[in-house]
């Protein structure tokens, strides 16, 4: 696993063999980060990186310059080794929460230009997500809210839902606060 742009670029991780992950390819995160390039200014950025893992992709958003990033994820391992990366990159607007998500969001009280959330797939309320952090008001008004997730959910009917992309098994559906 790599950075792949960015100042950090190159940068590898080598997560624990025993971490409880599915990270998300390195070809599966390039092709999010090209579509996000078109829409996203990351200097102005604020992102909340849900069910953070080994954090690739938290460190994706660093390198590429956002303002700030928040890690969620409820493993203490995951957590810790967000954090080693973290010190060995010299990142500081890298801050790490070990949390539930759910509960998280329940009790949020401010908002993020992205929202990027990669769940277990086998999780029960992977369907409620959207609408959890739509209800909470987690984005900025333009703000967008990105969600990994298997082949067989379909957000196509949420109102908030903006485009689906497919990379193998990776699925992305993107929500935004405004459709255009």
């Amino acid at each position: 696993m790599r950075i792949i742009a960015g100042n950090l670029r190159g940068r590898r991780l080598n997560p624990p063999q025993n971490l409880p992950v599915r990270p998300t390819t390195d070809m599966a995160r390039e092709s999010l980060f090209n579509i996000l390039n078109n829409y996203v200014d990351y200097e102005d950025c604020s992102v909340m990186d849900l069910f953070a893992g080994t954090g690739a992709v938290s460190l994706e958003f660093v390198s590429r310059g956002v303002r700030e990033v928040t890690s969620v994820d409820i493993n203490q391992q995951c957590t810790d080794f967000i954090k080693q990366c973290a010190a060995q990159f010299g990142v500081s607007n890298l801050h790490v929460v070990r949390a539930d998500v759910f509960d998280l969001l329940k009790r949020a009280n401010r908002r993020f230009d992205i929202v990027f959330a990669d769940p277990p797939y086998a999780i029960e309320q992977l369907a409620a997500l959207p609408d959890l952090v739509f209800d909470r008001g987690v984005l900025t008004d333009d703000g967008i809210f990105v969600l990994e997730h298997p082949a067989e959910y379909s957000f196509a009917s949420h109102p908030h839902f903006w485009q689906h992309r497919n990379y193998g098994k990776v699925n992305f559906t993107f929500f935004a606060m405004k459709i255009e």
